[in-house]
């Protein structure tokens, strides 16, 4: 069976379906909708890491394990103190089957909500006083699996006729006692990354024999997380019950209902019960109901989103530190031009701000980077990766470059400030950069994280790919107009900004490019496809635009396919760089997108391998991605997903739309793919009127958070 595990394109999420097993093929428009391509980029990467030490410098692998390391603690701390009643908005009390039977009681029509949920919904507690974890330590590197557990594996996969290549991640994942546990629940096997229903079906039948049917309680929870688990991967942080009783009655599973409830019941995920209008007043009468929906979720996505409202709620509620004088902070947004003034007033007397705007726009978080310093503040950016990192510090001066950072390696303290003795980040203003990347996980531990009084400002370009991990922090935040936003008014300049801008309010407009700044190259099929993407490459934009091969980014829609990453990677090495690939199928001077944790990439170059691994050099920094990690964390780079792209700039880039990446457009797709160029934008263009139908008509799908219902009951009135 295939079970490869490799990075996916987003599509953006919809109801989880059973996918062909090209979805394991990774691409954005390889196969239709298991969970909207069923991993949504979840294996693109680009955090840092840390120790609390200044030496030695900690590996990116190394710092995406201290920051996870975090996260997993903080999980803990709060499932600890959810032990009591759960108030209104949060989990459900009472026996998951007492739930479900309620729940379809009232999707019958038996019994009204009301009579359902009768208790009076108390009021959400006000954002509690953070508990401050400790100063981050570097992380151990993840050990191996124990010899012993490494053949019981072995010997339990092969006689279920699964493939050898799973054992590392089996053994890994499963940990110690892991045959045993398949023994007993075969279908345990779906934990594993890549594995299907229909694979761990096959596994299970050849262990178990008559005893497996399609209606073995086990094979119920496995599959209902398998499905919560797709729904994550395309961005989704809870599904609403209807939706999963359905996505499980496709997958076979005979008692929809039973199947969740004793998922519940093991406290494999978690019920909920949200308003459809959080805002909505309370209902006057008896008779007269609240509408509410049912949601299932994971508890690690649930808690992280809830402990995301609780952090934004306590710096909206709260005043910020005292640092400057109101007329100080009235100067400095008086001296700065346009939106840029508006920008540091609206930061100067709030906890929380949102600022939004395209490329151009982060001159307006760099005016503000510098007249926070200079008032005395200790003010950091972060953006999501190394290259957006390089590239807004440019925009500052030289001194100021020093307080800009990663969010991974803020985190995980290989960047940034430090702790405090509370264990709070050391700074008094936060400004987070390409804010639509962030994912609950990583958002919550941002909030946690800020000492009382500090200031946060999300600032990114709201028509930009959603994160690649569940929720849409940013969007979510937007629209529930909780706290100030900046919209800047500072235009992408030429025709490459003339043009994105168009497709960001649907118009696909003709621009004139004079300089070549963009060329449309049509062609009639893939292949043609391929093979004008590499005479872009290799000669044609070097010799007319000036820009080398090593500067310019390809950009196409998925993994698989005749025009996917892989086979347009594999082009553009034997054009590039040819050789054998005998070091994993890599070779020194292939360029690479290195993926150390899911949701992240850097861009690359191999150096060397040996003993330790294989070398290389990503935006000025070394890192060894050691050789059991090669196949599952690195690919080949000239060509990458727009996902993958997402936070970067190149002086030059090539778009490849074949025909049959028709149904994998969206705009918010084209608007950033055709955004990252700086320079020269070439498209190779197949899909004929597929492309301006997109831009025109498909928004990307809704996905179902949590964060605008958990948020709203404890603010007051919107900004």
């Amino acid at each position: 069976m295939s079970t490869e595990p490799g990075p996916t394109e987003e599509t953006e999420p919809s109801t989880p379906e059973p996918a062909e097993d090209t979805a394991s093929e990774g691409a954005e428009g390889d196969s239709a909708e298991g969970a909207d391509e069923a991993a949504a980029e979840a294996s693109t990467a680009d955090g840092e890491q840390g120790a609390g030490e200044p030496a030695p410098q900690l590996s990116e692998a190394e710092a995406e394990l201290a920051a996870q390391k975090l996260e997993r603690e903080r999980i803990e701390r709060r499932k600890a103190e959810k032990q009591g009643p759960v108030e209104a908005g949060a989990k459900l009390s009472g026996k998951a089957a007492d739930l479900l039977a309620a729940v379809r009681a009232v999707e019958s029509g038996a019994k009204p909500v009301a009579a359902v949920f009768s208790e009076p919904q108390a009021p959400r507690r006000p954002a509690p006083e953070p508990v401050r974890r400790p100063r981050p330590v570097a992380a151990d590197a993840p050990t191996a699996p124990a010899a012993r557990t490494v053949e019981s594996v072995r010997s339990v996969l092969a006689e279920g006729g699964a493939p050898e290549a799973l054992v590392p991640q089996v053994a890994a994942g499963l940990g110690e006692g892991a045959a045993e546990q398949l023994r007993a629940d075969p279908w345990q096997l779906l934990r594993v990354t890549g594995v299907r229903p229909e694979q761990a079906d096959g596994f299970a039948r050849a262990l178990l024999g008559a005893e497996c049917g399609p209606d073995d309680e086990r094979r119920g929870r496995a599959v209902t997380v398998w499905l919560l688990e797709q729904a994550a991967l395309a961005g989704h942080t809870a599904l609403e019950l209807p939706t999963l009783v359905a996505a499980l009655g496709k997958q076979g599973v005979p008692d929809a209902d039973a199947a969740v409830q004793n998922t519940l019941a093991e406290g494999e995920a978690l019920v909920f019960q949200d308003a459809l209008d959080p805002r909505a007043p309370e209902p006057e009468g008896e008779d007269e109901e609240r509408p509410v929906r049912i949601l299932v979720g994971l508890e690690r996505y649930a808690l992280a989103e809830e402990s995301l409202a609780d952090g934004l709620g306590r710096l909206i509620n709260s005043a910020p530190k005292q640092d400057g004088s109101a007329e100080d902070w009235e100067h400095a947004a008086a001296s700065a031009p346009g939106s840029a003034g508006e920008l540091i007033r609206a930061v100067g007397g709030h906890g929380l701000v949102l600022h939004t705007g395209g490329e151009a726009s982060l001159a307006e978080p760099a005016a503000l980077l510098r007249a926070a310093q200079r008032l005395g503040l200790r003010a950091w950016a972060a953006a999501h990766g190394s290259l957006g990192r390089d590239r807004f510090a440019a925009l500052v001066s030289e001194a100021e470059r020093t307080t800009v950072v990663t969010v991974g390696g803020l985190l995980s303290g290989a960047e940034g400030p430090g702790r405090d003795s509370d264990g709070a980040l050391d700074l008094d203003l936060l400004v987070v950069l390409d804010a639509p990347q962030l994912d609950v996980e990583t958002a919550a531990l941002l909030t946690e994280s800020l000492p009382d009084g500090a200031r946060l400002l999300l600032a990114g370009d709201p028509t930009v790919l959603w994160s690649a991990g569940p929720g849409r922090v940013f969007a979510d935040l937007l629209a529930a107009r909780v706290c100030p936003q900046v919209a800047s008014r500072l235009p992408d300049p030429g025709p490459l900004g003339e043009l994105v801008s168009g497709i960001g309010i649907g118009e696909l407009n003709q621009v004139e490019a004079p300089g070549k700044e963009i060329v449309i190259v049509p062609v009639r099929d893939a292949g043609e496809a391929v093979h004008r993407t590499v005479q872009l490459v290799a000669d044609s934009v070097p010799r007319a635009i000036g820009v080398p091969p090593e500067d310019t980014q390809v950009i196409t829609p998925g993994h698989g396919g005749a025009a996917g990453t892989r086979t347009l990677n594999a082009a553009l090495k034997e054009r590039l760089n040819p050789g054998p690939g005998r070091f994993g199928g890599f070779d020194p001077g292939d360029r690479v997108a290195y993926s150390p944790a899911p949701g992240r990439t850097v861009p690359g170059q191999v150096v060397k391998a040996d003993a330790e691994g294989l070398h290389l050099t990503c935006a000025g920094e070394d890192f060894v991605v050691p050789k059991d990690r090669v196949e599952q964390s690195l690919r080949h780079g000239w060509a990458l997903t727009a996902h993958q792209a997402a936070a970067g700039r190149w002086p030059a880039v090539v778009v490849v739309l074949p025909g049959d990446a028709a149904q994998s457009l969206t705009r918010p797709w084209v608007y950033t793919a055709f955004g990252r160029a700086s320079r020269h934008l070439s498209v190779v263009h197949g899909a004929e009127q597929a492309l301006p139908r997109a831009v025109a008509e498909i928004q990307p799908k809704p996905r179902t958070t949590r964060l605008p219902v958990l948020i709203s009951p404890q603010l007051g009135q919107p900004t």
